[in-house]
């Protein structure tokens, strides 16, 4: 399967708009430079087309085989996960005195798209591996970090995350999962855990899994649950692999997607003592987790936004090809027929799917450039970078992976017939996209995190900022011939966005109304988060536009792209941006219709 990507745009995001240069002047970065971090986004684009993209398709169709109690699989993946290993892109963000290669977070998110994008199956082992390797860096003591960490970087073994059960799924705190201990910081766990993601494989010797569970007389709920790192092969002192742990993968699941990645059942100790070893403090573990958890939530919004950048770049790209019908103005007189992309129904879905997508991924490299601004700042503004994080976290997952599936299906509807069968990409990346607003927490638990905890957090400073922000981005082009319409839309946006969060909060229904109306509210902030990211882009692209000189659009690639970026901006404004007041409606409104419905 050919994977096509919109380089030039992830490109100018990363170096154009976003002031990566700030973050390369730290010491944190000396290593790197534009040119050489460059560099390695092309050899990133270059190893997902060559290398991995032509695995994603043998993946899905060949999916993965569990027999006689062993889980293989497919066997492309192996060499492709192999150069994964070999080019330090497991763990291309993480610790270089661990085997990392300390890049940005930001620049790391850009690589992760494109892995994401080329094979998503296969770029699940790669997200779960590094943040279990971070897990054991952050909690683990100092010798479970010699043991672990370097050879989890490398990719030599992978990790996973260990937290559903089957009467636990987002109840956490139904945990049943217990921890007996043996001393020494040594512990027996016993229980079952299912959907586990590369829960058990063949692509790496060991698997290192992070466990939620139970300690004796630890209290009910979250608050008694800690952390333990169980290696499916036992660890020896002096690093070398041991016996049988005793994890059994039970099964795996046959899904709608993702056929290549195996999601498993494992059994901890049903036929054996497993060891588990604790990480930091009993009770602790749920906090712990968070760490993981909140970073995957934001790469799972990278997954939805590569997959949505594929499907979309296929589409155009069957458009240019595709031949149907006479051109839309020039009447019967012609009988030749034109490629689909001359048919203006076809120019709107593109191009809306494309402002979608460039606005997905604004987001997601603002928030990772504010996780880098994080780690590089103390004190008051080291909390500051952290709140908007921390605000923009649940955002980052739910907002991408709901629109990312429709961008995902506008696609396939350009292809037509074509696209519900397999003899094209369309049907897969549609069912590929399904998953991301599903795991890492269902998308209604985002948005009731989001409303419940996060816009309140800091007194609502995190949000004002943003809406401030945009505010100010709607104000400055009010008044601009081109891009006028589109800031007044953004305007409108912010202030029934403010509006409502101003005036429901003051009700006495407002409990209720907030929790029936959290997915609208989350939706309501990303698209006006959205607008203003992709007008401030436009304002950039028609500046350097400028600067080549009137350059002729239909003649000249960069000026193509810099007059499409503008375009797109403007598509966003007038059909995404609306959307903001007509789901303030219902909010202000009191609507409550499907609490009084008798289902």
């Amino acid at each position: 399967m050919e994977y096509r990507v919109d380089v030039r745009d992830l490109k100018f995001q990363l170096f154009d708009w976003l002031p990566l240069a700030d973050l390369l002047r730290a010491e944190r970065f000396a290593g790197w430079d534009r040119d050489n971090v460059e560099m390695a986004v092309d050899e990133a684009v270059k190893i997902a087309r060559e290398e991995l993209a032509p695995t994603n398709e043998d993946g899905d169709r060949a999916g993965v085989v569990f027999e006689d109690g062993r889980l293989r699989v497919p066997a492309s993946f192996k060499p492709a996960y192999r150069t994964l290993r070999e080019g330090g892109w497991i763990s291309c963000a993480n610790n270089p005195e661990l085997g990392g290669l300390g890049l940005p977070e930001t620049v790391a998110t850009a690589v992760s798209e494109l892995i994401a994008g080329a094979n998503l199956s296969l770029s699940l082992v790669v997200l779960l591996t590094r943040g279990t390797a971070h897990l054991v860096e952050s909690f683990g003591s100092g010798e479970l970090r010699d043991l672990v960490c370097r050879r989890m970087y490398s990719g030599e073994w992978a990790g996973t995350m260990c937290l559903t059960e089957p009467q636990a799924g987002s109840d956490l705190g139904a945990c049943a999962t217990t921890a007996q201990p043996l001393g020494e910081g040594r512990y027996r766990i016993r229980g079952e855990k299912i959907f586990i993601t590369y829960g058990d494989h063949d692509l790496t010797d060991n698997v290192i899994h992070a466990v939620l569970a139970r300690t004796p007389e630890a209290p009910a709920g979250t608050r008694g649950l800690s952390l333990f790192v169980v290696p499916k092969l036992r660890l020896l002192p002096g690093g070398g692999l041991g016996e049988a742990n005793h994890v059994e993968c039970g099964g795996v699941e046959h899904k709608l997607g993702i056929h290549g990645s195996p999601t498993c059942s494992l059994l901890f100790g049903a036929r054996g003592e497993s060891e588990g070893f604790l990480l930091g403090e009993e009770g602790d573990g749920m906090r712990q987790m968070f760490q993981m958890m909140n970073a995957a939530r934001i790469e799972v919004g990278v997954q939805a936004t590569a997959v949505a950048g594929a499907a979309q770049q296929a589409a155009l790209a069957y458009a240019r090809e595709r031949r149907q019908m006479r051109h839309w103005d020039r009447g019967r007189a012609s009988a030749a027929q034109v490629p689909i992309l001359e048919h203006p129904d076809v120019r709107r879905t593109l191009l809306t799917s494309a402002a979608y997508v460039q606005a997905m991924r604004a987001l997601l490299l603002r928030t990772s450039y504010y996780v880098d601004r994080s780690r590089l700042a103390e004190g008051e503004e080291r909390d500051r970078w952290q709140a908007l994080v921390e605000l923009l976290t649940p955002v980052c997952k739910a907002w991408p992976s709901d629109w990312g599936f429709r961008v995902a299906e506008w696609s396939l509807q350009v292809f037509g017939g074509y696209g519900y069968v397999r003899d094209y990409p369309a049907e897969q990346y549609l069912r590929d996209a399904k998953i991301t607003s599903i795991y890492e927490g269902t998308n209604g638990i985002q948005a009731l995190d989001f409303v419940g905890r996060k816009l309140p957090a800091r007194g609502g400073a995190p949000a004002r900022e943003l809406l401030e922000a945009a505010a100010a981005t709607a104000e400055e082009l009010a008044g601009d011939a081109e891009l006028g319409g589109a800031a007044q839309l953004l305007g409108q946006a912010v202030a029934n966005l403010e509006g409502v969060l101003r005036e429901v909060p003051l009700r006495s229904d407002a409990p209720l109304l907030l929790a029936l109306n959290a997915v609208p509210l989350l939706d309501m902030f990303g698209t006006t988060l959205g607008g203003h990211f992709l007008l401030e882009q436009a304002r950039l692209a028609r500046r350097k536009l400028g600067e080549l000189g009137g350059q002729d659009p239909a003649e000249n690639a960069e000026a193509a792209f810099l007059h499409d970026k503008v375009q797109a901006a403007v598509c966003f404004a007038h059909r995404a941006l609306p959307l903001v007041g007509a789901q303030a409606v219902a909010l202000r409104e009191g609507e409550k219709a499907s609490m009084d419905a008798v289902f």
